[in-house]
């Protein structure tokens, strides 16, 4: 498929140097929207980008507009008429259209609610009114709703006279006059009812919602659980105020996963594309973290000057450093990234810290062992060092692995109940600590059995 995709980009770019745009017309209307919107992201005349959009079919135009980056939406926007942009925005669905404005310059998006209707600007001011990352902020006000007393077939016809327009008529959403929310019944049962059955004895009346306010990533935790098409939001008087599709769903899952990668890298988490951030923001984003990383590292250092008397009488133990060192940070770090996972996934709780750490604690016996053998052997054969020195530098390795999987595995839960990301306790936290913390677990076995 993408190289067929590949084909039609080369196609396509030759059409427009060729000014064939009958053409290109022709190759448009047969794809996908996606695919269509992917063909125009490699476009890089503003002109050009313009033109393959006029030439779409209107009732595709919206569904394209919705797939392409923001900056191209941009570019398109400012170079269509306001009759034209109207047609865009009516045609676009309300969560979507809002997603877009989020993220225009301000004289942009006065010039798109001016060429918007009274009734799509209604629905997109309701929708901009919740909080950034809540479930209101992410609903689509465009979906079905019925009666209870109506029958199967009133239904229907309703279904069919508004449901051109929805994000979806699977699920279809049972309210009162005041949009109070009675139940929900989906397409399936309603087309398979007799048509002169109420829609009140088909629906179902224990209905799993969103309040405005939730977090988004609670909602994305909820559509895994219940494994959902779709999910109503209702206010605080259990009004329906809007849906919440699978669609969006995926969307706030790549965007918690790749926040929690750039937390997890002690990055600042961004939402542009890596190769659509300027250098200046990427810097931005990075040094914040590094400089702090440095500076806590300066601990290391003040304890390596600490021990300088042991290091000069056994100057063997300083080859030892970096690999207690580095073997610490990892051990740390494949806890806390495993805690992290299971954070995130509900699969763990602050209840069950004791559990957690008791559970580490006896792989960080049976890594700590493997370690100290496989590294004493080294010793021994290799490094040709005294068995004092061996069993020093391995009984340090056996501690700090043990230290490394406690520090590794409670700090994500202790940052999770108080609030925190548990993914700012990734690797280089971790690491960090763990580095300080191993060299005077070294430092004190050293002085205990050298006599140092």
């Amino acid at each position: 498929m993408e190289k067929r995709i590949e084909e039609l980009e080369n196609q396509i770019k030759d059409l427009l140097n060729d000014k064939k745009y009958h053409q290109i017309r022709e190759l448009l209307v047969d794809l996908n929207e996606a695919d269509i919107a992917e063909i125009i992201e490699t476009i890089d005349n503003k002109e050009d980008v313009v033109r393959i959009f006029r030439l779409l079919p209107k009732d595709s135009a919206a569904d394209v507009f919705s797939y392409i980056p923001v900056e191209y939406e941009q570019m398109i926007i400012e170079s269509l008429t306001n009759r034209e942009i109207g047609q865009i925005m009516n045609d676009l669905y309300s969560d979507d259209a809002v997603d877009m404005l989020e993220e225009m310059p301000a004289n942009v998006v006065k010039k798109v609610l001016a060429a918007t209707d009274k009734e799509t600007r209604r629905d997109i001011n309701s929708l901009l009114k919740y909080p950034e990352d809540s479930a209101g902020s992410i609903m689509t006000v465009e979906y079905v709703d019925l009666r209870a007393y109506m029958s199967v077939s009133d239904a229907i016809d309703r279904i069919r006279q508004t449901g051109v327009d929805k994000e979806t008529i699977n699920t279809c959403y049972v309210t009162d006059a005041q949009k109070h929310l009675l139940g929900i019944v989906t397409l399936r049962e309603i087309i398979l009812a007799k048509t002169d059955e109420n829609i009140k004895d088909l629906m179902t009346e224990n209905v799993i919602t969103f309040h405005t306010l939730d977090d988004q990533e609670e909602v994305a935790k909820q559509f895994q659980k219940y494994d959902f098409g779709a999910m109503p939001v209702v206010d605080n008087e259990n009004r329906l105020v809007g849906i919440i599709t699978v669609d969006d769903v995926m969307d706030i899952l790549e965007e918690e996963a790749t926040e929690d990668i750039e937390m997890m890298a002690a990055i600042t988490p961004t939402d542009q594309p890596y190769m659509k951030t300027s250098v200046f923001d990427t810097y931005k984003k990075r040094i914040p973290w590094l400089l702090l990383l440095m500076i806590s590292a300066s601990i290391t250092g003040k304890i390596i000057q600490g021990f300088e008397t042991a290091l000069s009488t056994y100057v063997i133990l300083t080859a030892f450093i970096p690999m207690l060192m580095d073997t610490g940070g990892n051990c740390g770090s494949q806890a806390s990234v495993s805690v992290i996972r299971a954070l995130s996934l509900d699969e763990v709780e602050f209840k069950e810290l004791p559990l957690v750490v008791w559970k580490e604690m006896k792989v960080s016996i049976l890594v700590g062992a493997t370690l100290a053998i496989a590294n004493f052997a080294k010793i021994m054969l290799i490094d040709q060092t005294s068995m004092l020195v061996a069993f020093v530098v391995c009984m340090t390795l056996f501690v700090t692995v043990v230290v490394a999987k406690f520090v590794g595995c409670t700090l994500p839960i202790l940052a999770d109940k108080i609030g925190f990301d548990p993914a700012v306790m990734a690797s280089p936290f971790i690491t960090t600590i763990v580095d300080a913390l191993s060299l005077l677990v070294y430092f004190n076995v050293a002085g205990a059995f050298l006599g140092i």
